[in-house]
């Protein structure tokens, strides 16, 4: 088990098969040491993860949905990294977009639930430039969906 792995695992997560996309484009593109990650929308062992946050839905709930975009990014990064996530240098940047309300504020703190568990299980390579913005409607009425850009060796 890698190192990026066992601390996974130390926080009870295992990573998943990679997504596959869910429409006419692929789950990422590698462009020189920068893998670029095709947005990951809230899902869980039960499914989808919808909801809008300003709604019907809270903020602690948006962020564990985060939590789930973030741990399907780091299964696309295995992925292209050829099962070796060890060879992840760095989390780049996110973007991070929420279904939500015209009035509702705090799409920080929901992304805030992807951006901390990536340092919480990758330390200083976790530590990432972000984007947290509003959407109308997500696809399938998901609450979250994340894409990501990484650094690989």
């Amino acid at each position: 088990m890698s190192g990026f792995e066992a601390k996974l695992a130390e926080l009870g997560v295992s990573l998943p098969d990679a997504p596959a996309p869910a429409a006419n484009y692929v789950p990422y593109v590698q462009s020189g040491d920068l893998v670029f990650v095709s947005g990951q929308i809230s899902a869980g062992p039960d499914g989808f993860i919808t909801g809008k946050l300003g709604d019907n839905m809270s903020v602690e709930d948006g962020a564990d949905a985060a939590k789930t975009c973030a741990i399907a990014l780091l299964a696309q990064v295995k992925a292209a990294c050829d099962g070796d996530l060890d060879r992840l240098v760095r989390v780049v940047k996110l973007t991070g977009f929420v279904n939500s309300t015209g009035d509702f504020t705090d799409q920080p703190k929901v992304i805030n639930g992807a951006s901390d568990f990536l340092v919480a299980a990758l330390g200083e390579a976790g530590k990432h430039s972000r984007a947290a913005v509003s959407a109308a409607a997500l696809p399938l009425g998901v609450a979250v969906e994340i894409e990501g850009i990484f650094e690989v060796k």
